[in-house]
């Protein structure tokens, strides 16, 4: 459903003051005696315009339908959805499924950019639907599928692709050297920890693999969001080194870090800031060193 705005008629040009003469000698005069007119806030015209459109938000929303007959053609649906402040694209989408066309099919889930499922193209960009603030996009606010992945329906592309790559590095603990004691702690440094911390705050949302241009044509490539959780446990101590060459052996292979061409295209999308592409190069520079004989 969409309820459009009905533009208002423009006002009349008046020819009379490009006839006159003087017209330009008066306002030059007028703009030397007048005093400099301050600059204008952007936010604050911003919000000024969207209070002069009965304070709604225009959604561009791509639908596809495979099951129906009439929906099959991809297409784009209009909405125009009530603002209110801190407002985000996922409120938008549930209010144009919830009022206006319940067959609009997205997912979404913890709504605080945890679980990951509602990772979209947004005007352009992969982001966060749920993190994204509706009034920090410019109209129409343009909301697709994920690219580089076949889409089910609407907005819902198949996950199983990344799902494979992202088992293929065994993403999980793994460690013979446990503690003599059975209910030990296994112990990590505080400096080590923290040269980790940022890989895993990952939360599959897969937007790093949709931006990666190497990804989009080779379905072999582990792909940036596989190759940093495999630095997350390389790099983890506890694993010990037997278990840090198996893991190098996995990413160094023909498909693995050796693809990546450093576009810092994932590093730019990824919603938790994760820097993916500094950790594929980290895990370059590690294959080397462990491929490095002296003797």
């Amino acid at each position: 459903m969409s309820t459009q705005i009905p533009n208002p008629e423009p006002e009349p040009v008046d020819q009379s003051d490009e006839d006159s003469p003087a017209t330009g000698e008066q306002t030059d005069e007028a703009e030397q005696e007048s005093e400099p007119r301050p600059e204008r806030d952007p936010q604050v015209e911003d919000t000024n315009r969207r209070r002069g459109a009965d304070d709604t938000y225009h959604l561009k929303v791509f639908r596809y339908d495979p099951d129906v007959e009439a929906k099959q053609e991809p297409r784009f649906d209009d909405y125009h959805v009530p603002f209110e402040k801190g407002m985000t694209v996922l409120d938008a989408l549930i209010f144009s499924r919830d009022e206006y066309d319940s067959s609009l099919t997205f997912r979404h889930s913890c709504r605080q950019a945890i679980c990951g499922s509602d990772a979209m193209f947004v005007n352009g960009k992969q982001r966060l639907c749920c993190k994204t603030q509706l009034g920090d996009l410019e109209e129409p606010v343009r909301v697709e599928p994920l690219p580089h992945a076949e889409v089910v329906k609407d907005l819902i592309v198949d996950m199983q692709h990344f799902y494979d790559q992202m088992e293929a590095v065994e993403p999980y603990f793994q460690t013979d050297d446990l503690p003599d004691e059975e209910l030990a702690e296994q112990r990590q440094t505080r400096d080590n920890r923290e040269s980790i911390k940022m890989s895993t705050r990952c939360i599959w949302c897969g937007a790093c693999m949709s931006s990666c241009n190497i990804a989009a044509g080779d379905n072999e490539y582990l792909g940036p969001a596989a190759i940093n959780k495999a630095y997350r446990f390389a790099m983890d101590e506890r694993e010990g080194s037997d278990m840090k060459q198996r893991r190098l052996e996995i990413i160094e292979q023909e498909n693995g870090v050796w693809r990546c061409q450093t576009q810092f295209s994932c590093t730019e999308v990824c919603p938790k800031d994760i820097p993916l592409t500094e950790h594929i190069q980290e895990l370059k520079r590690e294959a080397v060193k462990s491929n490095l004989k002296f003797w």
